[in-house]
């Protein structure tokens, strides 16, 4: 049996995530195939997956870290668990994987506080667990029973009552999990009619499997085959001993159209508002984070109200907006099987929240692109399969993400998913692309008039340069204002608004019926109304649209059909 550790510390932390990550990689594609609470969108299992290789990233950074530097004897206890939490919420996706990440934290702040020793023994990890447990029921504004938030709870309570080594604590928590994951079925009712245990509590059953592996060596009951109480699916002719009282809060059809998730940068009293706020927009809300830094995911109908709920609060960024497919919010698991398919969906990256949520308003499924953190092809597949359609319509909006998208595009198609991209060079030219989408057309049919609208979209940045450097235009300076034409430098100014009428007379030079304009939180708040006016005096039959377009990576963009 190969050596392990008596006590939990930052090697038993590194290991820990790593078993469990390679565990949640085994169990994603079951996790996500009984997803049906709080939404049934095929994607718990996933969302647990990414958010908990943000968690082991985080860790292994710390371990490389202290290597480069020659430290010894390495990271602490404190070091690994912090690393692990921050990395989780800064990673977490989707409902589950904001609560995990609350779990997380949650054992963080016992084994990093100021008293803590340099490693746990097992009444430090059974505090740990109590503290991560009910700090993640304090982060859900309305718990519901037969959840992850249930499973947890059983965890911690089974625990509690071991006195005896990390080993067995770990146990006792996993056994605890894996009772109540069979009786939530008994304690929500659509898990109970769709013949399913919870999703989110399966996931936390098979991370708590790979602490038993990591503190003890061995594999637990039920971690590497099905058994009776940890199966998928349960009978769904069971009945439950006696309904439980929040079953009523279980929501049916006709739920909030989008997930919202952002990270956010703002003080307690200010969160405290927000969570009042998102509570009267939507549901599924949790937030989770402390010290300045959180994670708040919602469920709501006006995802454009949920961000600008965030930026009153502070500072919120990292923004990820879904667009549920028809149908597919908040159905029981009766009415429907998990993860139906719609039969159309578009995909789009974009530069700023204000954009984010105006495609998803539109129906488009939504990937923030960060500046200078353009989406790997891994983030557009995952997009991809939370659209949860068999035809899929790709916006790369940059021209520099043609073949990230490209890449992204053959891996689902080696999936089934019928995928069409479209090579949009900008944000602008997607607009134009999705004002003509009709999914009831012919999927052909619909891709060519969207391609067609996206290339007789002019389009342009007006950007401030950051370095000196050769252009089209001549020589720029750092500061210098860059007024950028279908990619290429066109003018060099001095003035945002200046630079932007001068690019917006080159364009309309060539004529144009329609022109869009995204202005960054960066503009002069007079700019669009300066070129509306120059549009109004000067180009007669010209109509002119503005958009807010939050943080993106250029002041603004105009776009010419």
């Amino acid at each position: 049996m190969p050596q392990v550790p008596q006590t939990f510390d930052a090697l038993a932390v590194r290991a820990w995530c790593g078993l469990a990550l390679d565990a949640l990689g085994r169990a994603r594609e079951e996790i996500d195939a009984i997803n049906v609470y709080p939404v049934a969108d095929g994607d718990t299992g996933t969302n647990l997956y990414l958010t908990l290789e943000s968690a082991a990233t985080a860790v292994e950074a710390v371990f490389a870290g202290h290597e480069a530097g020659g430290a010894h004897p390495g990271p602490t206890l404190a070091d690994a668990v912090r690393a692990m939490a921050h990395g989780a919420l800064i990673g977490a996706r989707g409902n589950s994987g904001t609560i995990l990440a609350q779990l997380l934290r949650g054992m963080a702040q016992v084994l990093a506080g100021d008293d803590a020793p340099p490693h746990a023994d097992g009444r430090g990890l059974g505090l740990a667990l109590r503290h991560a447990a009910d700090s993640a029921r304090q982060a859900v504004a309305h718990p519901v029973e037969g959840t992850v938030l249930t499973v947890a709870s059983a965890a911690a309570d089974a625990a509690g009552g071991v006195d005896g080594d990390c080993g067995a604590v770990a146990r006792a928590a996993h056994e605890g999990a894996r009772a109540a994951l069979a009786e939530t079925p008994d304690r929500l009712e659509v898990l109970r009619r769709a013949g399913v245990v919870d999703a989110g509590g399966r996931g936390l059953v098979t991370v708590l499997a790979a602490l038993v592996e990591t503190l003890t060596g061995e594999t637990p009951r039920g971690a590497a085959a099905r058994e009776p109480g940890l199966h998928a699916r349960v009978d769904a002719t069971h009945t439950p001993a006696e309904p439980c009282a929040d079953t009523a809060d279980a929501p049916g059809p006709g739920g909030p159209a989008f997930e919202v998730i952002y990270l956010l940068e703002a003080e307690d009293a200010a969160v405290a508002r927000l969570r009042d706020r998102l509570d009267a927009l939507g549901d599924s809300l949790v937030v989770v984070g402390g010290d300045g830094l959180w994670n708040v995911h919602v469920h709501v109908d006006d995802a454009g109200a949920a961000v600008e709920a965030g930026v009153e609060a502070g500072r919120p960024y990292r923004i990820r907006i879904t667009h549920f497919g028809a149908g597919d919010a908040h159905a029981g698991g009766a009415e429907r099987t998990p993860a139906e398919l719609v039969q159309r969906a578009v995909v789009a990256v974009v530069p700023g929240e204000g954009l984010a949520a105006l495609y998803a308003e539109a129906g488009a499924t939504a990937v923030l692109a960060r500046p200078g953190e353009p989406p790997a092809s891994g983030e557009l597949v995952q997009a991809v399969r939370r659209a949860h359609a068999r035809e899929v319509v790709l916006l790369p909006n940059d021209a520099e993400l043609r073949h990230t998208a490209a890449a992204a595009a053959e891996q689902v198609r080696a999936e089934g998913v019928r995928v069409a991209l479209i090579p949009t060079r900008s944000a602008v030219q997607g607009i134009a692309a999705l004002a003509v989408h009709e999914p009831e057309r012919r999927f052909d049919e619909d891709v060519v008039a969207m391609t067609s609208a996206a290339g007789a979209t002019r389009y342009a940045e007006v950007t401030v340069a950051e370095r000196q450097s050769w252009t089209m235009a001549g020589i720029c300076q750092a500061g210098d204002v860059l007024g950028l034409v279908d990619g290429d430098v066109a003018v060099i100014g001095q003035d945002v608004t200046e630079t932007a009428l001068a690019v917006l007379d080159r364009m309309l030079a060539a004529g144009g019926e329609l022109v869009t304009l995204v202005v960054g939180d960066g503009a002069p708040e007079s700019v669009a109304e300066r070129l509306e006016a120059r549009v109004r005096e000067g180009y007669l039959a010209v109509d002119t649209v503005a958009y807010h377009g939050g943080r993106q990576g250029s002041v603004l963009l105009i776009g010419v059909e």
